[in-house]
């Protein structure tokens, strides 16, 4: 038997579009959500749902720039992320409206949903991981942190990947201090020698051993915490 994958919209305000993957079988199956890069739903997002769906989760890649102005968009992550508390953010209002349809789909169990997300998409996950309590694990890459930082009190347990002299390391640092401030089970690990968006193994800064321990580190940690 193989996956089963198509393109699928559902509703947020505006329609919101996406591509989802089933493994074979009828389930009970856990869920995740895949957040984009700036990039949006490309070829890697779309390869990173179907690896998903080989571990046994039904994926939703979410295209949170479809039918929509790049650059609008891109103004609206901005705002989102130095201007807007987690509970005000447009681009999580559209993931839980993401997360309700991934809910919906046969074979999904429920209670065991996670998100992963890259660069603005582990921001995303990070952030909504303070108002959602249907999440129950998440994996941020080289992601920036929501604002207050103090808000990840309420997260779901997270497993984080960051580079060594990025942009994103001190923030990734400073999660895993807040991280353990508030007794919020985590696994924070900055790679030496790497750069951003090294899981991305159609780009130039791929590093296929920080990609290939970090997907071991993520599977290891969704299926402890979404098997308690």
């Amino acid at each position: 038997m193989t996956q089963a994958e198509q393109a699928v919209s559902f509703p947020s305000g505006t329609k919101l579009e996406g591509y989802l993957v089933r493994p074979p079988g009828d389930g009970p199956f856990p869920g995740v959500v895949i957040i984009h890069e700036i990039f949006g739903l490309n070829d890697n997002i779309r390869e990173i749902a179907r690896r998903f769906a080989n571990e046994g989760y039904v994926a939703l890649a979410v295209d949170l720039f479809a039918g929509r102005n790049r650059a609008a968009c891109m103004y609206r992550v901005v705002s989102d992320q130095f201007f807007n508390r987690p509970e005000k953010n447009k681009g999580i209002s559209d993931l839980k409206q993401a997360l309700t349809f991934l809910a919906e789909q046969p074979g999904v169990d429920k209670d065991k949903l996670g998100a992963i997300g890259f660069c603005m998409g582990g921001y995303y996950a990070i952030a909504w991981a303070c108002t959602d309590a249907r999440l129950k694990v998440i994996a941020p890459y080289y992601a920036m942190n929501p604002r207050p930082l103090e808000a990840v009190a309420r997260a779901c347990p997270v497993v984080g990947s960051y580079p060594d002299k990025d942009f994103t390391t001190k923030p990734g640092q400073k999660l895993e201090v807040t991280l353990a401030q508030s007794n919020i089970t985590h696994d924070i690990k900055v790679y030496p020698d790497t750069r951003h968006s090294f899981f991305n193994d159609r780009g130039a800064t791929y590093n296929e051993a920080a990609a290939k321990d970090s997907w071991q580190r993520v599977m290891a940690f969704f299926k402890a915490q979404l098997n308690k």
